[in-house]
């Protein structure tokens, strides 16, 4: 498979249709702006990345960037366009049973509602809204892995987040006895639920679904699109220029000592 280089991640070069023609089992991630920012600077969700069957073009900018460089990636396929797609796919594969993992405190259930009702069986067999910060108490994991495992989901769609949602799946991918298939899907289960609209398609086409995003949820998302934003587009043009260094790449072996390849630099000196 085709894969295009932006900054530290490889993303696949494959269409949606070629996507859902291929992936029988695996995890997939959608890489955006705000995952390539974190890839620069937290060894373990660059670790983790590396678990990854599928990584796929979460963003209209990461589109344009893709051209930019010279490389152009067929499509973008951002995961909350994916996951309809994908369950719509799946609408008369009996095989394919989803469990949902995120959201508050009943979004996950009203998204379960939803979606059956629209394929007109239970593709969705059970939803879970975890507690805040149930990623670091091993109890309440093992209580969820439990609920998935008895569900008999064979696809499990995580959406509480990046980095948490892909930490997750990569530390507990070996204990869920039926799954096959690992979708990290963000904000997608709020969609579903109809607890937050999503950008009109147009702006989502001409790459300003950021910027409705961030009108909607200033308080939440002014670092990730004004701080990190100007910062990506400095690394890009750097590595245009074939001046853009991998903190994790060749020079820098152990990728899970939790500093930076400068800091490391500092140490030896």
């Amino acid at each position: 498979m085709n894969k295009v280089k932006i900054l530290n991640v490889s993303i696949d070069n494959i269409s949606q249709v070629d996507f859902f023609e291929k992936c029988k089992s695996g995890i997939v991630f959608t890489p955006n702006v705000d995952h390539l920012m974190k890839l620069q600077s937290d060894p373990e969700f660059f670790k983790t990345y590396q678990d990854a069957t599928y990584q796929l073009c979460d963003s209209k900018i990461l589109f344009f960037i893709s051209r930019f460089l010279g490389t152009p990636i067929k499509e973008k396929i951002s995961g909350s366009d994916l996951f309809p797609a994908f369950y719509q796919y799946h609408k008369n594969n009996e095989d394919i049973k989803i469990f949902l993992l995120g959201a508050r405190v009943g979004v996950a259930l009203k998204a379960q509602e939803n979606i059956n009702a629209k394929i007109g069986r239970p593709i969705i067999v059970g939803a879970h809204s975890p507690s805040f910060g149930f990623e670091k108490n091993e109890e309440e994991c093992a209580k969820i892995i439990e609920l998935i495992n008895q569900s008999g989901a064979t696809v499990l769609a995580v959406g509480v987040g990046a980095p948490k949602q892909e930490k997750f799946i990569s530390k507990y991918k070996d204990q869920f006895l039926n799954i096959k298939i690992f979708l990290a899907i963000g904000a997608t289960i709020d969609f579903e639920a109809g607890n937050i609209k999503r950008a009109p398609k147009w702006i989502s086409e001409i790459g300003l679904e950021w910027l409705y995003r961030l009108l909607a949820e200033p308080k939440r998302l002014w670092k990730r699109y004004l701080v990190h934003g100007p910062s990506f587009f400095w690394l890009v043009l750097k590595q245009k220029l074939n001046l853009y260094i991998d903190p994790f790449g060749s020079d820098c072996k152990d990728v899970y000592e939790a500093v930076s390849c400068e800091k490391l630099m500092e140490t030896i000196k």
